[in-house]
């Protein structure tokens, strides 16, 4: 591991308002763990900025050192991209704040946040921004690799409702960029993960939503699976865009608030979100209730808050995690069979398919569905019998599959496949890299190399 010279460590930490820990601190083990238990580095040193002068601090102190930087906000990357061994581990969540204008509709927020502070500020008023499907997923991660939500068909990915960001560059420069001023870094940090700089404040558009919505899921037994995947087919292929749905193919988890008969169970869902006038959306999810004989049909109102916690409880820190990722043109009899194959085959109780319906506002050229294969599990000796699940699912569904994928659901895959993800955008990508990034300072993400 990596030694620092103490003099220098301990001149960068009188610098910070923040603080800066190190190994051998007895908080040093816990700072240094991510959401996925999987990802296990030991950084030389963690800085929890506190303010953009420590951001810039710390951008000085990596470079002057030839320290590898990861940037972490919530920790929630799949791929682990918070953290990295023998660097400097940029650590932004004691940047917490938020400000709320319910006037003007805009919230402004600093990168430590998570989408439940975001949403408990923002719901105050009555207002929304389109945000992750776990509370504990950090605004940052979110926002730069795209945005996926409960809000998304009809108000946009994350990333589309983004305002302005101020950020700070690879040579300490502090930027603000918007639609108006730095148009192309503007476009980039919508579409280019955190390949250009640290953002230390986000300007999001807000929109009326709830504080009540017309959400929950209906469940099935998993052998349904066929027949509900097709009857979803249709439905969805028909919902407005005040409705994003999405499928869930896994066993339930063993939590007090389930009926002991659900416990364990595998099942196929179908979760929605009626981002709209509740008396249209209560016509809009009948068809859905009304099919077949649902195990549990859990659709009924509730505060956006509470719906944006559904999925924490199944997705709590600490688990071992494997992720593979596709976009779907169509639900084809073929991707319904892979699923349904998928699911039977998984090694975890605790594994997740999940199908995201995109489309509305929410779109991705041809692109009409997002699926994502969770390997999760806690004992590392049965690794790879789960990587190799989620990596045969991928294989599978490939030939069901349209061109790129979501990036904050892709993990280290190689250049190829990073390049597939940013799709048509990555040469424009990259040239901007090399205007502000030449030497690819920032790298531990889905990395886009600076144009030749």
């Amino acid at each position: 591991m990596r030694s620092l010279d103490h003099v220098a460590v301990t001149q960068f930490t009188k610098r910070l308002e923040g603080t800066v820990i190190q190994p051998g601190d007895a908080d040093f083990d816990q700072a240094r763990r991510v959401w996925n238990a999987m990802i296990d580095k030991t950084p030389a040193l963690i800085a929890r900025c506190a303010s953009v002068d420590d951001v810039k601090a710390a951008i000085e102190f990596a470079r002057i050192h030839e320290l590898r930087v990861a940037v972490r906000g919530g920790g929630h990357s799949a791929a682990g991209h918070g953290t990295c061994d023998d660097g400097l581990v940029i650590d932004l969540s004691p940047m917490r704040a938020v400000q709320v204008d319910p006037v003007e509709r805009i919230a402004v927020v600093q990168p430590g946040l998570n989408w439940g502070d975001l949403d408990r500020a923002t719901q105050t008023y009555g207002l929304a921004v389109t945000g992750g499907i776990v509370s504990e997923t950090g605004v940052a991660g979110l926002t730069l690799g795209g945005g996926i939500g409960w809000l998304m068909r009809k108000h946009g990915l994350t990333a589309d409702n983004l305002l302005s960001a101020d950020l700070v560059t690879a040579d300490g420069q502090f930027l603000h960029a918007s639609a108006e001023q730095n148009a192309e870094l503007f476009w980039g940090l919508q579409r280019g993960g955190g390949n250009f700089g640290i953002v230390t404040e986000f300007r999001f558009r807000l929109h009326p939503v709830g504080p009540i919505v017309l959400a929950g899921w209906v469940l099935y037994p998993q052998e349904k699976t066929p027949e509900v995947l097709r009857f979803y087919r249709d439905y969805a292929a028909a919902a407005p865009n005040e409705l994003t749905t999405i499928v869930i193919l896994r066993r339930l988890p063993h939590l007090p608030k389930l009926p002991p008969f659900l416990r364990g169970m595998p099942v196929i869902g179908v979760a929605v979100c009626y981002a709209g006038v509740i008396e249209a959306g209560e016509r809009v999810v009948q068809p859905l209730r009304a099919f077949g004989l649902p195990l549990v049909d859990g659709i009924g109102l509730k505060p956006y808050v509470v719906h944006q916690t559904m999925f924490d409880a199944a997705q709590p820190p600490g688990r071992h995690h494997y992720w593979k990722t596709a976009y779907l043109p169509k639900l084809s009899d073929a991707a319904i069979d892979v699923l349904v194959d998928g699911a039977r085959q998984m090694t975890s109780p605790l594994s997740v398919l999940a199908v995201y319906q995109l489309g509305g506002a929410a779109r991705l050229e041809d692109a009409a569905f997002c699926v994502n294969a969770d390997a999760a599990w806690t004992e590392p000796a049965g690794s790879q019998r789960h990587i190799a699940w989620a990596r045969e699912f991928g294989t599978a569904i490939e030939p069901c599959s349209a061109t790129g994928a979501y990036v904050n659901f892709l993990g280290e895959e190689g250049e190829a496949r990073t390049r597939s993800a940013y799709r048509e955008n990555y040469d424009r990508l990259a040239a901007l890299k090399k205007t502000y990034d030449p030497d690819n300072f920032f790298r531990v993400n889905q990395n886009i190399e600076p144009a030749a």
